[in-house]
């Protein structure tokens, strides 16, 4: 027996892949957006350090902002360095 199918509609979810749930500074989950954002996604990605903490970008660069003389990881307190791959 051969079933027609007439339409469909496609549904779809993205996450990020990132070695935590949460970011370190707001705490809000990976899924969600930062608090400086109204939508998660490519306006609010994720960055990771050298030292390998992930973070929302908006988060870690008002961090970086707020530490004048210790540009530091803030989980770690190693000197942050962007991990660019």
């Amino acid at each position: 027996m051969k079933v027609k199918i007439k339409s469909w509609m496609g549904v779809a979810t993205w996450r990020w892949i990132a070695n935590d749930e949460n970011c370190g500074i707001c705490r809000m989950s990976f899924e969600n957006c930062c608090p400086e954002c109204s939508l998660p996604g490519d306006d609010c990605p994720l960055v990771w350090g050298a030292c390998s903490h992930c973070f929302h970008m908006h988060c870690i660069v008002k961090w970086l902002n707020s530490q004048p003389n210790s540009q530091q990881c803030p989980m770690c307190r190693q000197n942050w360095k962007f991990n660019i791959q």
